[in-house]
Formats: structure tokens, sequence, C-alpha cells
């Protein structure tokens, strides 16, 4: 398609942003920072029932947080606003007015009541429920009379005759046979338009040049096509995604784990590590590359590698690929992130050095900041709670004299207590008593954490103090396998 390019996402604000809606929107992104275009954001409100200002809120904060920038929407503006549809009204009866001049649309009076019996009866005669025209052919004589009796009406757009195809960028040429739609609403009574109709007249206006979208649209897709063609308008390439399914391929679920971008920022997700995690469902790099920075997701998109089949939801990849953000963002960002999860858990460190050097000997081993506050807690001047292999590893035979006998060397050590001066001292009692190995290092690690793995043993040792780490090594001769403490 010849032009500029322009993509939109257009959130109905009837709630959070779910994942699906965010993968919408960043292949949307990406898009248009791929080919230098232009990304709207657009606001589908006109179900005024369950729009909410609310939830428009939390759905630009959410793209926000997500680093999905747009370049016009409702609040930065643009020459093709207004970007919210409950302000747009007026413009859609105005192209519902034209359709109806042209002999596109009709008017139709049929209430409710005779609709739903001429559906039960077509269902009881095996046919597909469908508007049977009523309306279409009205004497003008007949629709003059209906309106002066004051009749409600819709206006409906003529039915095709012919079957209709669309090219799709994702799936190719599908052909929608003409017995598939009659005589659609485009607009109901009370002068709000239908989705479909508010979707191709804004689509049209604003110069949407592809529309990228799940495949759940698919069927509004024909209706889109004929609207288009009625209007005398191009229509945009359509590239239609695969559905984001659980892992064992039926329906997401929010019950198993999908979750909203506002409960992903809760669990201690980074935005960097659900936008590159988003970017492969449905999507692949063309090297299968699965860790890529936000450029390099800009660089590399091309709807040609978007597949049809659908995306499997995996939270564990999710943890893996945000484990991989978490270690690569500069450590301050990552501990004033963490400091709010830590706080709430009791663990508070006025000492921003320290605090952010406790973070950088842990996050290796975490996949989300809300796991930070259980790999920090033993930094603090808490109760050590012992795991029980903390516990077998100090009632080992062999092994229980380490923690005293290190204790004594260390509180009889001069300087500061750094990582190496620690090790260099253990080393020293391990020599001296024959004892080596993990027979060594655990108890150790034992005594002043209460567990048997973790980070490196002399940076925690380090950030600890001497006096902590003597008190806790003396502390662990009353440990023992299933005892108290």
């Amino acid at each position: 398609m010849a032009g500029p390019v322009r993509v939109r996402f257009a959130p109905s604000p009837t709630g959070h942003l779910h994942v699906g809606g965010a993968r919408t929107a960043l292949f949307n992104w990406l898009f248009a920072k791929r080919n230098a275009g232009t990304f709207v954001l657009r606001i589908e409100d006109t179900d005024t029932d369950r729009s909410t200002s609310e939830s428009e809120a939390a759905v630009l904060e959410d793209l926000r947080w997500l680093g999905l920038a747009w370049d016009e929407g409702p609040d930065v503006g643009g020459a093709f606003g207004p970007y919210r549809q409950s302000e747009r009204l007026a413009v859609y009866a105005e192209h519902a007015e034209r359709l109806l001049a042209e002999g596109l649309a009709f008017r139709c009076y049929c209430t409710e009541e005779e609709l739903e019996a001429k559906r039960r009866q077509a269902l009881a005669e095996g046919r597909v429920p469908q508007y049977d025209g009523t309306c279409r052919s009205l004497p003008e004589s007949e629709r003059r009379r209906r309106e002066d009796e004051g009749r409600p009406s819709v206006v409906r757009l003529t039915g095709p005759v012919e079957d209709v195809p669309v090219d799709d960028a994702v799936r190719g040429r599908i052909v929608f046979g003409k017995e598939m739609l009659g005589d659609f609403i485009i607009l109901r009574s009370d002068g709000r338009p239908t989705y479909n109709f508010a979707v191709v007249v804004d689509d049209a206006l604003m110069e949407i040049t592809h529309v990228i979208r799940a495949e759940d649209h698919l069927p509004n897709t024909m209706r889109q096509a004929l609207l288009y063609d009625a209007l005398g308008r191009r229509r945009p390439v359509f590239a239609h995604v695969s559905l984001i399914v659980d892992r064992d391929r039926s329906k997401l679920s929010k019950r198993r784990g999908a979750s909203s971008v506002t409960q992903l920022r809760e669990q201690g997700f980074l935005p960097e590590g659900v936008v590159n995690y988003l970017a492969l469902l449905g999507w692949s790099h063309p090297d299968g590359r699965e860790l890529l920075s936000r450029d390099e997701l800009v660089e590399a998109f091309d709807i040609s590698r978007v597949s049809a089949s659908p995306a499997a939801y995996d939270e564990d990849k999710l943890v893996w690929v945000n484990a991989h953000a978490l270690r690569s963002a500069p450590l301050p960002r990552v501990a004033e992130l963490a400091r709010p999860f830590a706080e709430a858990a009791g663990l508070a460190e006025p000492d921003t050095e320290r605090f952010a050097a406790i973070v950088d000997v842990v996050r290796e081993g975490v996949g989300r900041l809300d796991g930070i506050p259980a790999e920090i807690d033993y930094f603090f001047d808490r109760e050590i709670v012992f795991e029980e292999e903390a516990r077998a590893a100090l009632s080992a035979e062999g092994s229980r004299g380490v923690p005293a006998a290190l204790a004594a060397a260390l509180r009889d050590a001069e300087g500061p207590l750094d990582a190496d001066a620690f090790v260099a001292t253990l080393k020293s009692v391990g020599r001296a008593s024959g004892v080596k190995g993990k027979d060594l290092y655990m108890p150790v690690r034992a005594a002043i954490t209460g567990r048997t793995h973790g980070p490196s043993l002399g940076r925690v040792a380090e950030l600890l103090g001497r006096d902590r780490v003597v008190a806790r090594l003396e502390g662990a001769a009353g440990v023992v396998k299933g005892g108290a403490r």
C-alpha cells in the first residue's frame, strides 16, 4: 500500500489491559516504528454501559508503562481527532445518511419481537438466521407512515450479492460466502453506531493503512470490507494474528494465569521483560533469538514472520525472559523498583547503597521483583529461619566445629570484613581443621543465612558485616537437626 504507514490500537475502556490486547498494541507499535510510520491510539467507548474513564486511564497508564508511546490519541491530539468514539457520533450519523441517500443502506422498522419470531422460524426450518429484507424495499409512502407513527428504526447496510474476498497479510486470501451475511445494522435506533460501522468510518477517516489485530476479529472483517466498499474507501491491509492460548492449547483463562498488564506490574515484572516476551507470542526473530532489546525488536519485526498458529502463553518462559531483563537493567533502577516490595515485607533499609548492593547479590537468582524479599530477608536484623537442610548441615559429623572456629578467627582479625578477607579466613580455618569442600562452606552458609544455597558467600558476609556474621556463627552451636530456632 502506497503512502506512509498508519496503524492504530483501539481498546475499549471496559476493564484492564490484558496480555492479548497488550500484544496487539505491541505488534502495531513495532510495525509503525519499523516502517517509520504513525501509531494511533483510539478509544472505542460507545458501549456506554461498560466504558469508564477509570478504565481508560488504567489502559493508558499500562501502555505508557510498556513504553508504547502513541503519536496521536485522545491526550496528545492529532490531525484526525477526536480520538474517542463517544465524541464522534455526529460523524457516524453523517456517513449513515450518505449511505441512505445513495441507496446503499435503508431504515428498518422491524421490532425486536418480529425479528425474534423470524429467527426462531429460521432455526426451526434449519436455515441460518438472517434478516429477510422486509424493510429493504419499503415503498416511500409506507416508510413515511411508519416515521409519522414514531416507530423507531435502525439503519442497515444492504448485504452482498456476491462472495466477499479479503486478502490478509498473515492468512492469505479468505473468501467469505455471501450467504454468511444479510443486511446488517450499522446504526442503532438510539443513534449509536455498531462496532463495525464505527471502526470502518474511523479507520477510513484516520487514513489507517494496516489493521493488525487478533484472529477473533475475522468474523468482523467481511462486514468491514463491505463497508469500505460502500463508502468508496480503499481497504486497509488486514493482518489477523494468532490467538493467545493456554499451554494446553485451551482458551486462555484468567483462572489459569492469564494476567492483565497491571497484575504483571504488581508481580514485579519489568516492562522490557514483558515487551520481549509478548513479541515472541506469534512472531519469531529470523535468527531464532529470544532475548531481545526494544531496539532489536523494532529492527527485526516483519509482519511476514507473524504466525497464524495459536501462541501459547507460558508464564514460566515469561519469568525466564524477565529474569534476563532483571540481570541486564541498571542496578540503581532495579533497586528502586525492588524497594517497595522489600518494604511491604518489612525489610526497610535506609542506606540506598547497601540496599542496591544486596539486590545486586541476589538478582541473579530471581525472575520477578516480588521474589526479592524472600531472597534478602537474612540480610536484615530479624531472627534467622533455618531450612531443614541447613539444620542438617550444621549437625553433620565433622562440620559442627567449623562455625565456632571461623567466628573466633574473624573476631580476632583486623580491618574491614570484605569478601576476599572472609573467604581467605574461611580457607585458613579449613586448612587448620582439615575440613574442605561443601563440608566447610555449607555449614558456614547455613549458620549465617539459614540456607544451604545462595549467592556468593563472600559478598553475603561483606554485606552482613563482621558483627552480624560473628554473632550468627557463634549462635549456630544451638541449631541442631530438628531442634528449635
